[in-house]
């Protein structure tokens, strides 16, 4: 099933890694790994989600609040900042996304008395996200049988459809509140642009690229973003193949130049991103719409890892030469600090919802600080 936006997809007809079947007909759940591994399902039943049967919150068997381990600690985050700007001293990148990835175990099947043998159910978690964190692209993405199980509370979108127009809003600039944003977060919103406004022009109409927003500030639960859009109008030759070869990954989780940051990206990081920071969405082939959201604020269950299911989520910040190390570890904590508290509840979320921290690092250090001073107001 698959659930997106106030509907719910269900009776699972067709799945393929052929972006191009997105050209065809019928209501697609869309997944894209950040290493471009897609998983396209088509469903024959999509009805409001009032008209479908909602998820219990209450199912929602969260991992233990101090079992959070990170793939990089504080320590190799920190190297990983300074190495970037060595690299930007040098001319060889301007801006790099550097990530990392937390991991929690989950409780076996059955948990909790559900009667469920596989465990905690990812439509479940998405329930909790709905509650404890809402996002303007939440979804949810259960194929069990295919390795997709994705909750994401993305408050990004990365491409948006209504027929030839389509429309993207990068999101660079973090702080708890607007009035702590920087100067750094301004100018790496306007180079992202910039590089989106490059990848849409490869396959949109000469002249039919424009930024109708740059750098506004969104409110998001716990933090604020800088959010701009970028809209085009696709070329008569151009679909999803052709979008997707010239858009993904998305520059925001990159960096610029975007081949130039990958490859910094492959050479620094530790663990594989997964679908966080790839693409999650739905595509109506029959209207000519779709909506897919950059796959940050995103959890998904792996149930290959040694020892047992567990819950992933990753946490990133963009690396520029103003950049302080300390600084963009704490970024990542306060993107994380929310939705790990919300995750690791279960029953429900309502603890979370009040703004309940918990530790992240394989270092175990308590998710304080922020980008821009402090977030102790939103873990108390």
């Amino acid at each position: 099933m698959a659930r997106f936006g106030g509907l719910v997809a269900s009776d699972l007809r067709d799945v393929t890694d052929d972006l191009g079947a997105l050209d065809s007909t019928g209501f697609w759940a869309v997944a894209v790994g950040f290493d471009g591994h897609a998983v396209c399902a088509r469903f024959g039943d999509v009805r409001p989600a009032g008209a479908a049967p909602a998820p219990d919150p209450a199912a929602w068997h969260g991992p233990d609040p101090a079992a959070w381990t990170s793939a990089m600690d504080r320590e190799t985050y920190e190297n990983g900042v300074r190495a970037i700007r060595e690299r930007i001293a040098t001319g060889e990148v301007y801006q790099v996304n550097l990530c990392r990835v937390l991991t929690a175990p989950l409780p076996p099947g059955d948990g909790g008395g559900t009667g469920d043998p596989y465990g905690p159910d990812i439509d479940a978690l998405g329930a909790v996200l709905a509650r404890g964190n809402p996002a303007p692209y939440a979804g949810t993405i259960r194929l069990p049988g295919h390795g997709v199980e994705i909750a994401t509370a993305s408050p990004e979108l990365f491409l948006r459809r209504r027929g030839p127009v389509v429309e993207s809003g990068p999101i660079k600039g973090t702080a708890p509140t607007a009035d702590l944003l920087l100067p750094k977060d301004h100018a790496e919103n306007v180079m992202i642009v910039d590089l989106v406004r490059n990848d849409l022009g490869r396959v949109c109409a000469t002249g039919s690229v424009t930024v109708p927003a740059l750098c506004a500030v969104e409110p998001h639960p716990g933090l604020v973003h800088l959010v701009s859009t970028v809209r085009g109008e696709l070329r008569a030759d151009a679909g999803w193949p052709e979008l997707f070869a010239a858009a993904f990954p998305p520059g925001s989780v990159t960096g610029a130049p975007k081949s130039s940051a990958l490859r910094v990206i492959h050479e620094l990081e530790n663990a594989p991103r997964g679908p966080y920071c790839g693409a999650i969405g739905w595509v109506d082939a029959d209207r000519g719409t779709a909506e897919l959201a950059v796959g940050i604020r995103t959890f998904w269950i792996d149930r290959t890892a040694p020892g047992g299911p567990v819950l992933r989520f990753g946490a990133g910040a963009g690396i520029t030469w103003g950049s302080d190390p300390v600084g963009e570890w704490a970024e990542t904590e306060l993107k994380a600090a929310r939705l790990l508290a919300v995750a690791s509840e279960s029953g429900g979320a309502a603890r979370a919802a009040r703004g309940a921290g918990t530790g992240s690092g394989g270092d175990r250090e308590p998710l304080t600080g922020s980008a821009h001073g402090t977030s102790e107001g939103m873990l108390r």
